[in-house]
């Protein structure tokens, strides 16, 4: 019992930040480094081709019939998994695979700031289902662009702001090629970076139709 508490209390430090900041605040933001230790020390077990089959299998058991795969990324500290609505096209979650081949719900935004399906499974507790975002896509970027201009010098936004249901998730560039990614509120324009992928490695093809993919059909 004690050792659970001390784990929630890790995790109430690691995200109750987001609560408490005022309106258009950008601001680095992690996750616990215990966290990210533990969620990028096993070692390497699973194969990218994997991947696809263990989301498929998460999402037949945990997720919605709704629910498609729409890209895989693999990163040296696990895989990074966007999961959409079949029916809009618009992002619904975001996983990680871990090194074991275990499969969990990607902490930061899609947890905090996801007015749909965040915290859903950990607290029971959803908010507005609308997801209504005051800022488009183009604002996004640029408050992206805007906050690694002053905090990461070098770095640049791709070209794409995948929409969620309350925040934008963008990757982020150097020099063109991929070397991580960070989100933006959709309302109050707060930037998380997502500091516990570390290295980027490369992307894990998605096949259209495989049913690894369609947990619908």
């Amino acid at each position: 019992m004690k050792g659970t508490l001390i784990v929630l209390g890790i995790t109430a430090l690691a995200f109750g930040g987001a609560a408490t900041l005022g309106t258009m605040a950008h601001v680095r933001w992690g996750i616990c480094p215990a966290w990210e230790r533990g969620w990028g020390g096993v070692s390497g077990i699973v194969a990218s081709d994997e991947v696809p089959g263990l989301v498929g299998q998460y999402l037949a058991e945990y997720g919605d019939p709704d629910w498609v795969v729409g890209e895989i990324m693999e990163f040296s500290n696990h895989f990074y998994v966007e999961v959409r609505e079949k029916s809009t096209g618009r992002g619904a979650v975001e996983l990680l695979v871990l090194r074991d081949g275990s499969v969990r719900p990607e902490p930061g935004p899609n947890m905090m700031w996801n007015a749909k399906y965040g915290h859903r499974g950990m607290m029971g507790f959803r908010r507005d289902d609308s997801g209504v975002m005051d800022l488009p896509p183009a604002a996004a970027l640029a408050t992206a662009q805007a906050y690694l201009d002053r905090s990461s010098p070098g770095l640049a936004v791709g070209d794409e702001a995948e929409a969620f249901y309350g925040y934008y998730t963008i990757h982020t560039l150097r020099n063109g090629k991929i070397v991580g990614m960070l989100s933006v509120h959709g309302s109050t324009g707060e930037v998380w970076v997502h500091t516990w992928h570390n290295a980027f490695v490369g992307l894990v093809p998605v096949v259209e139709g495989d049913p690894r993919h369609d947990v619908a059909g």
